[in-house]
């Protein structure tokens, strides 16, 4: 995984791609995409609400995809860009996914594992904050404002 800040914003625009769809479906606005050893390998939105599933977030739907893809569960030699902070469930998912590198953008103040489970990721794994921070942000204030 030699990923470069350049890519990183590639993929982190593939992964906000994937949210803008779940937006337009009426799903919390969260994309996801795995790249392993310079391929896109998986590509996942927000399903929670179209599958009636709690489960169905972006990274879930991705690590499925992706382990399905590979043939095997651990994601070591993977990169996940997700638009928003996962929160513990997926942090934990990608943690017995032993992911390789995690980049996501906005923070989640509120829902984010950072804030309650900071060691729910493999402890190889790389982590990136910040890519395109401000556009995903803005794609789920713009989804929240117009819910209230």
């Amino acid at each position: 995984m030699m990923e470069t800040a350049t890519d990183d914003i590639r993929y982190m625009k593939m992964a906000l791609a994937e949210a803008e769809q779940a937006y337009a479906e009426g799903e919390v606005p969260v994309g996801a995409v795995v790249v392993c050893q310079g391929r896109v390998i998986a590509r996942a939105h927000n399903l929670t609400e179209t599958l009636t599933d709690v489960t169905a977030h972006a990274e879930m739907q991705a690590v499925t995809a992706a382990a399905n893809h590979l043939g095997g569960k651990y994601l070591n030699e993977c990169a996940l860009y997700v638009t928003v902070e996962p929160c513990v469930m997926c942090a934990g998912a990608l943690g017995w996914a032993q992911l390789g590198r995690l980049v996501y953008g906005a923070t989640d103040e509120k829902r984010g594992y950072c804030r309650y489970a900071p060691q729910a990721l493999h402890p190889k794994t790389e982590v990136v904050v910040g890519v395109m921070a401000k556009e995903c942000a803005e794609l789920m204030k713009r989804f929240f404002s117009e819910r209230r």
